[in-house]
């Protein structure tokens, strides 16, 4: 059975950092490409941040969107079925239910982050930014 599960999300001031992980399970993450997505409250879902798969051309190639570049960094670990969402220097605007995802076919992560390429998802868990 497929599974991502998340955690280290909570209630952090802003300026601090906070760090997702994501372990995974029931699939082999090396072919894999990986993401995380976000929705706020009142917002539509928005893609974060994603990797290439292992396997594929651009192994390693990573993106962000412009609001949480140079914050935000994905990272993962194949042989730990784990994949990280460093944050930081957070904002209040970050606040939101924060997604792990994993997509197959050798994905290549482009320039943009679309749920469309996604194939298997986590729960999401809150992060909330606040003073």
């Amino acid at each position: 059975q497929v599974q991502l599960v998340e955690s280290g999300g909570g209630l952090v001031q802003p300026g601090r950092s906070l760090r997702l992980s994501c372990t995974t399970s029931g699939f082999t993450l090396d072919y894999y490409g990986i993401g995380w997505f976000r929705q706020a409250p009142g917002k539509e879902r928005e893609g974060v941040s994603c990797m290439s798969s292992s396997i594929s051309s651009s192994d390693g190639h990573t993106y962000a969107i412009d609001s949480v570049k140079g914050r935000f960094t994905i990272s993962r670990d194949n042989a730990k079925n784990t994949v990280w969402l460093q944050m930081n220097s957070l904002k209040p605007e970050d606040t939101a239910v924060y997604y792990c995802a994993a997509a197959g076919g050798g994905y290549y992560c482009p320039a943009y982050v679309s749920a469309a390429e996604f194939d298997y998802w986590g729960q999401g868990i809150q992060v909330t930014v606040s003073s």
